[in-house]
């Protein structure tokens, strides 16, 4: 037998229950949104200097607790209507609203002291370093490097150094 969700009527309590069957399906890397139909998971940043982050996608839901810091680059694991799923690179998060978030790329340092090379060679002259825990905007990525830029600075780093891109 197959439901049609949007023509489906039930309680409160059962409506949270299809909701939650509907939001644990795994991520498999091919999936689709169900409103925006880009990839999830992807990559995205927070635009605003402060962003609640609650335990649904919805106000009446509960705010766990508010991500604090402008830029910092979240995953998308799940949408519904205007909410987003999200989880940071310590694998904390919650719903935010669609309006707290932009496509604009950016990942955070994983390495102390990472040399920001002037090219994807690892013999290249170094322009700067980045301590860990520096967001930094992506660039572009090729192969196994990407260009990032922190303040003033830019330069290539290797991929496996951030977080808030793929390996692949």
């Amino acid at each position: 037998m197959r439901f049609d969700i949007t023509k489906l009527r039930v309680g409160p309590s059962a409506a949270g229950v299809i909701l939650a069957a509907c939001l644990a399906v795994p991520a498999t890397g091919t999936e689709r949104g169900p409103v925006t139909n880009l990839p999830i998971p992807r990559y995205v940043s927070l635009k605003a200097s402060e962003g609640n982050v609650r335990r649904g996608p919805s106000l009446s839901h509960r705010i766990d607790w508010v991500f604090k810091r402008r830029n910092m680059p979240l995953q998308v694991t799940g949408e519904f209507g205007h909410w987003r799923r999200v989880k940071d690179r310590d694998g904390v998060g919650g719903w935010v609203h669609y309006s707290l978030l932009s496509g604009a790329r950016t990942v955070i340092v994983e390495r102390d002291m990472l040399p920001l090379l002037t090219k994807p060679d690892t013999a290249a002259p170094v322009n700067a370093q980045a301590e860990a825990g520096v967001v930094a905007r992506l660039e572009e990525c090729v192969r196994d490097w990407c260009r990032i830029r922190a303040d003033r600075h830019r330069g290539w780093v290797p991929r496996a150094a951030l977080w808030g891109v793929e390996p692949d």
